[in-house]
């Protein structure tokens, strides 16, 4: 669960890696080759999106950016 600005931050690095890692496979394995790996990062691609998502719905996320 995401708390804190430093936390969301991290997240987004995290989501922009894993993104990059399965566009990688995707590009460089054929189709159903290492297609546990891409469901993986396609699973802790949606979860991280997913609690991205709560924490800019959060009180924290909108006093943020009202200060």
């Amino acid at each position: 669960m995401i708390t804190t600005e430093t936390e969301y931050e991290r997240a987004l690095a995290e989501l922009r890696d894993l993104q990059d890692r399965l566009a990688s496979l995707q590009k460089n394995q054929p189709i159903g080759d290492k297609g546990l790996t891409k469901a993986g990062i396609r699973k802790l691609i949606a979860r991280l999106n997913d609690e991205l998502a709560v924490f800019e719905g959060s009180e924290e996320a909108r006093a943020l950016r009202h200060s």
